[in-house]
């Protein structure tokens, strides 16, 4: 029986050692990428690695603004979007949350949207600054969230569109983070992912019955009934089909986090998303001790985490 503190960790440590895991193969397509048996979070040595200046056990952005989402949190006690936007831009400008203040990967959108933060645009239309953007830069870093609401799921969810909102405004962010928000709950409770996805789809489907646009962006863009197949790629809706394909398809943490790197592309993204949930549902332990070990900045979580579990 993994405990929810077990859990918790889990899901914290999941995305930050699947990041890590995914950052060096990041840009390659999947058949450049090293056979699945040779995948770790240190490459082989004649892999030619994406960022080959950062350390192996390193997070990029994806862990450092899940970091940034986890302490507003806890520090305000709700979801407060200005905060939230505040500590983003700290991340952007100073390195807050990232390993070594070092800031080596910053998605294009979420690097305009924080521009226009700075500059006086509000937190709820700064993600609008690219009318059409649907890369998965809210979806990565959304996980915090669910580990951390006590709220009903329509709370949840809503919470879910708003931290969207700051660099990813589009209906289609906010949808799927919404729907990766509820499966994680799900998984947290107990659930199994195929269950856990069936009910995170039939409880969005419930509340959207009340949002005509939202419902229309679930069954038109997401569209939950059909298999979930993905290509790692950071398309929002191609991502949260990755991990999901990822997370049916393997049995412990490992499997999981090889299997999404093995997809090419957004490696780091595609694991830090699959790797969340993963460690929900498989606990702390299940993440590989030499990966642990190897994992900088954790001085740098020591206490939002302790606060998380209490």
């Amino acid at each position: 029986m993994i405990s929810r503190k077990d859990k918790l960790l889990g899901g914290m440590w999941g995305l930050l050692v699947g990041d890590a895991a995914g950052v060096p193969y990041e840009f390659h397509s999947d058949d450049e990428i090293a056979l699945l048996d040779y995948i770790d979070i240190i490459p082989p040595k004649n892999f030619e690695r994406s960022h080959n200046s950062v350390k192996a056990g390193t997070w990029s952005d994806d862990g450092a603004q899940a970091l940034c989402l986890l302490d507003s949190l806890i520090y305000c006690g709700k979801l407060e979007l200005q905060d939230f936007a505040e500590r983003l831009l700290k991340w952007y400008e100073e390195g807050y949350f990232a390993v070594d203040e070092n800031v080596f990967d910053v998605g294009i959108q979420t690097a305009e949207s924080l521009r226009a933060f700075r500059n006086g645009m509000s937190p709820e239309k700064s993600g609008m600054i690219r009318i059409n953007g649907k890369g998965n830069g809210s979806l990565m870093r959304v996980l915090p969230l669910a580990l951390w609401h006590k709220g009903s799921d329509e709370e949840l969810v809503e919470d879910a569109h708003k931290q969207s909102l700051v660099t990813h405004g589009h209906t289609c962010n906010q949808v799927c983070c919404a729907i990766y928000c509820l499966l994680s709950r799900k998984i947290l409770n107990g659930l199994d992912i195929s269950e856990g996805y069936a009910e995170a789809v039939k409880s969005l489907r419930n509340i959207y019955s009340k949002y005509p646009k939202f419902e229309e962006e679930l069954e038109w863009s997401i569209r939950p009934d059909e298999n979930a197949v993905g290509h790692g790629d950071g398309y929002v809706v191609d991502c949260l089909r990755s991990a999901i394909m990822v997370l049916k398809e393997n049995d412990t943490y490992e499997k999981v986090i090889k299997a999404a790197i093995s997809l090419g592309n957004d490696t780091d993204t595609t694991a830090a998303v699959a790797g969340g949930i993963a460690g929900i549902k498989y606990g702390v332990q299940s993440i590989p001790q030499k990966w642990m070990k190897i994992m900088r900045g954790k001085d740098l979580v020591e206490d939002v985490f302790e606060k998380l579990i209490k």
